[in-house]
């Protein structure tokens, strides 16, 4: 019977055909994964690398490995992805969560920490629950028309426990007017041509439903800012994320349509990446 490989040797074959895959950190992406299967720490590998590694444990390894050299995104390789103060389930269900995206919880919070919230998009939820967890909000409700990301949310709602009313349906139609006290939403926002230059990881493995805007990109969005006319009280904040080339054209067409204090945020890379507003005092 073979001797079973040491940690050191399973980790560092697995960074091997990671980088003969094209991956761009193959020794930090081995490690994660060996930290997600055997249920440790990456401290793991270097405090007992010259131990036999576990054979059920080495086995998850190399199919996880398989999985990420094929190009699946480490997220789903490894069933989760962080945000902000939130670990959640992450699969082909919803987007996973980027980093750009915690900025718009930022910029929400900052603004108000009270009343009813709306998440229109909320995907894996991670925008609602975050939201949830860190402000004083009455009700967080996440939106979605898919079913599946429903219930990728709830399984992530359920898992934290934390407080989020989840509702299926397109956009803001499901709601009354003056419902709510504020809407953030990271909305579709790709045209067709831009979704086609993706990374496969991208096009592959998440839904291009929630990537995609329409043909020029901003249908959802267009749809959001006259939407959230209606369900918005008057004195309620918008906040959306977008492309970052479409930006002034978000801000003129919510300014024409009569929302206050209309402005664009950089992100954490320095692009126009946010909208806000504030819902007029007049109906």
């Amino acid at each position: 019977m073979p001797e079973a490989a040491t940690l050191r040797v399973l980790v560092a074959g697995g960074a091997d055909r990671l980088r003969e895959s094209g991956i761009a950190e193959p020794r930090r992406e081995a490690i994660r994964i060996w930290s997600e299967v055997a249920g440790g720490s990456p401290a793991d590998v270097a405090l007992g690398g010259s131990e036999p590694a576990d054979s059920v444990a080495a086995a998850l390894f190399e199919q996880s490995v398989a999985r990420r050299s094929r190009g699946e995104p480490l997220a789903h390789v490894v069933g989760r992805s962080g945000f902000r103060r939130l670990t959640l389930v992450s699969d082909g269900r919803a987007l996973i969560p980027r980093p750009e995206t915690e900025g718009l919880v930022d910029l929400v919070l900052k603004r108000i920490h009270r009343g009813r919230v709306l998440d229109v998009g909320t995907g894996s939820g991670c925008i609602a629950l975050s939201l949830a967890q860190e402000g004083r909000f009455s009700e967080v409700v996440g939106v979605d028309a898919s079913a599946q990301a429903l219930d990728l949310a709830r399984l992530n709602r359920d898992i934290l426990g934390v407080p989020v009313t989840l509702v299926r349906g397109d956009l803001c139609l499901p709601f009354r007017e003056g419902a709510f006290d504020a809407l953030i939403s990271n909305p579709p926002y790709l045209t067709s041509a831009e979704y086609m230059a993706l990374d496969l990881s991208v096009r592959q493995w998440e839904p291009a439903a929630a990537l995609v805007g329409g043909d020029d990109g901003m249908v959802p969005t267009r749809r959001l800012l006259d939407e959230g006319r209606k369900v918005l009280r008057p004195g309620g904040w918008l906040a959306l994320e977008l492309d970052c080339s479409r930006a002034i054209s978000a801000a003129r067409h919510a300014r024409g349509l009569g929302w206050h204090d209309v402005a664009i945020h950089v992100d954490l890379f320095g692009r126009e990446r946010y909208l806000l507003a504030q819902r007029s005092n007049e109906r």
